[in-house]
């Protein structure tokens, strides 16, 4: 029988604590300066270090040379309470989850005035201390309050805002955090190390992503890996595997068909997904995962030096691709609707369903009219500008169209206006309108000039009657087009003739002699 790995190299000092240096460090200068409280409240996340820190607090008070910082290990006391230890009588462990109601609190504090047996202090570790009642806590106050001089109290939860705050406001209150990747990186590696594994690098990153900051779900997962593997020890593969994570090849697979629009493609990778067992809401979790790592990618390039990013290097320089293929803002959009769907999955009937749905809707940003829709299209034409242009239908593909296929001018419209007109603009001279003459179309009221000539008759007109009209009837017409059309007038039948081409045009209002009458 081997023993767990989160037992066997379990921290024995303050110095082996990992990433809780902001805990490790003020409790060994209160016991260098003896100011020790009676009374302690450790919170955190599960496996980050709470109780094994509260037994490297007993066994550094119980120390043969203490109260010290730095246990020596050799006495009894520091080998009991060590990590492949059997405990030491005078330092009490009490799940709360069992034992948290008022009968048991009541017999804690009968026993807790006995003095120690062989210990200097007496030191009670109350475990999931947020599973005691109110009542449970109430029974404690006087005692924690006022305790004994060899009584100390260790209280370890990982809800600190359930313990009563009476409880509370009488402890040394220490909040624990989760170990950083890095941190629990380079424990695993000194494990394997001590442990004479062989190991690939790609396989670390799973196993400390499977621990989600937390060293003892950390270490038990390594050693799943170590009890699975063969001669070659952990491989990437394996952990995969074992893990239910999705390949990296796959993930690869599924992003550069996003970039290249390939709807068939990515819909082929999440059948396999399917077709394999894999979960699909796994899937869309590490899919979700990538994205991320994506965006802080081209965002901050160097993020692989900073830490920001966790990836063995021959997969940054895959990732840095996609990164430059996709853009900012198809990478946000798209981990916007990932993340939205993977709450949509939860409970859901149909999970493969809802991931081909949300898979549809990344493949096409310009069925929806939202900013990050918006923005992932215009991403997508600056990226192709600065990659040497858009090809053979240039940037009105993505819009409403180019400007070739404007519609045609509209019948019967200004024979001057810039549309219907084939040739050369006219010069400004004729373009000029002169508002001293009369305008065909005026109001039947004004005073009209009398003409003796007499009528021609109609379809008598010269061709040089015909050419000298031309000209002045166009700067006539064209104030006409801008201003509102008038009520048609009715058709006229006949036209009088004009010699000359600097007179008004013809009045077209009647058949036979023009009137004198207004």
């Amino acid at each position: 029988m081997s023993l767990a790995l989160y037992r066997k190299y379990r921290p024995a000092t303050f110095a082996e604590l990992k990433g809780q240096e902001h805990v490790a460090e003020p409790l060994q200068q209160a016991l260098r300066n003896g100011r020790i409280n009676h009374a302690y409240l450790f919170s955190g996340p599960r496996g980050c270090g709470k109780t094994s820190s509260a037994r490297i607090l007993a066994r550094s008070l119980n120390c043969e040379n203490g109260p010290t910082p730095d246990p020596c290990g050799k006495c009894d006391s520091c080998v009991a309470l060590g990590p492949t230890g059997t405990g030491h009588i005078d330092v009490i462990e009490i799940d709360a989850a069992s034992h948290g109601g008022v009968d048991d609190a009541r017999d804690l504090r009968e026993r807790a005035f006995f003095a120690p047996v062989s210990a200097r202090f007496k030191v009670y570790i109350i475990d999931e201390a947020h599973m005691v009642t109110r009542e449970g806590f109430n029974a404690l106050l006087k005692l924690v309050e006022e305790p004994p001089p060899h009584l100390k109290f260790v209280f370890a939860t990982t809800e600190p805002e359930k313990v009563i705050g009476t409880i509370r406001s009488r402890t040394h209150h220490y909040p624990f955090r989760l170990i950083p990747p890095g941190t629990l990186t380079e424990l695993v590696e000194e494990i394997l190390e001590s442990e004479n594994v062989p190991y690939e690098a790609s396989a670390l990153p799973l196993a400390v992503r499977a621990g989600a900051g937390s060293a003892r779900d950390t270490l038990s997962i390594l050693d799943q890996l170590l009890a699975g593997s063969d001669e070659s020890g952990i491989t990437y593969a394996r952990a995969v595997s074992l893990l239910g994570y999705t390949d990296s090849t796959l993930l690869d697979e599924v992003i550069g068909a996003f970039a290249a629009r390939d709807g068939a493609a990515v819909f082929a990778a999440i059948d396999r997904v399917i077709e394999s067992g894999q979960d699909p809401r796994r899937f869309a979790a590490d899919l979700l995962e990538r994205l991320r790592d994506l965006v802080i990618l081209s965002n901050v390039p160097e993020a692989a030096g900073s830490g920001l990013l966790n990836a063995p290097p021959d997969e940054l320089d895959q990732m840095r691709k996609q990164a430059s293929s996709l853009g900012p803002g198809e990478l946000t959009r798209a981990a916007d609707l990932l993340h939205t769907g993977l709450t949509e999955m939860r409970g859901a009937t149909s999970p493969r369903l809802l991931l081909e749905l949300i898979a549809a809707r990344i493949l096409l940003p310009a069925a929806y009219e939202d900013e990050a829709s918006m923005f992932a299209r215009l991403d997508r034409l600056e990226r192709q500008a600065s990659q040497g242009g858009f090809g053979e239908g240039g940037p009105s593909r993505a819009f409403a169209g180019s400007a070739s296929e404007q519609p045609p001018p509209a019948q019967g419209g200004d024979p001057t206006s810039s549309v219907n007109r084939t040739g050369p603009p006219l010069p400004t001279e004729h373009r000029s309108v002169d508002n001293s003459r009369p305008v065909p179309g005026a109001h039947p009221s004004a005073p009209q000039a009398p003409d003796d000539r007499p009528s021609a008759p109609h379809g008598q007109r010269s061709a040089d009657q015909a050419q000298a009209q031309a000209p002045q009837q166009a700067p006539q017409q064209a104030p006409q087009a801008a201003r509102p059309a008038p009520t048609p007038a009715p058709r006229p039948r006949r036209a009088r003739p004009r010699p000359a081409a600097g007179r008004t045009s013809a009045r077209s209002s009647g058949t036979g002699p023009t009137s004198s009458r207004p």
